[in-house]
């Protein structure tokens, strides 16, 4: 009889799982940011751009950014992390885009947990810590970090993307062939 009884007990229901965060759009991706690709010459870049001079302290003097020609967009910049972009580059280094560089101002009560969905969209292999995150994907290099206006009014998401170190081009190194 105790055995019948217990068939007959409705089964308990199990607790209900707190809803799923809303997935990210794509303007999370850093992949946004490429609007053409790492070794594109200049005139090939789909966007008007004007030059931009960069002053760097003495401590980045001797630097190989220092070697870049960078330049801003005029006119629409892509969204990123569903946000316009403040500071938008793309650097050359002997007429092939070689680095680009994005600034995105966040809400500071807000700024680490964006960063921290973020980056957890991009490591498929980085390193992330409470205020960084690095990585490499498909040779391109990546770092994004969180800096504090000193008024601490808000926070700018700062994005760098470095172009896959490239091997010398071995052919020319080759003696001729001799018949």
């Amino acid at each position: 009889m105790l055995a019948l009884a217990a068939c007959a007990a409705p089964t308990p229901k199990p607790a209900a799982l707190p809803p799923a965060p809303p997935p990210l759009d794509a303007s999370y991706d850093w992949h946004v940011l490429l609007v053409a690709p790492f070794g594109s010459v200049l005139k090939d870049v789909p966007l008007t751009l004007h030059e931009v001079l960069l002053f760097r302290d003495e401590a980045h003097a001797a630097s190989a950014a220092d070697e870049l020609e960078c330049y801003a967009v005029d006119g629409k910049r892509p969204r990123f992390i569903a946000r316009p972009l403040s500071e938008y580059l793309l650097c050359f280094k002997q007429d092939r885009l070689t680095r680009v560089e994005a600034t995105v101002g966040l809400p500071t009560d807000e700024a680490a947990q964006i960063f921290a969905d973020a980056c957890g969209l991009w490591l498929k292999s980085g390193q992330a810590g409470a205020d960084a995150c690095a990585g490499s994907d498909g040779g391109i290099a990546y770092i994004g970090h969180l800096d504090s206006e000193p008024d601490g009014s808000e926070t700018q998401m700062r994005v760098q993307l470095d172009a896959p170190e490239r091997a010398p081009d071995r052919a020319s190194d080759r003696a001729p062939d001799r018949q």
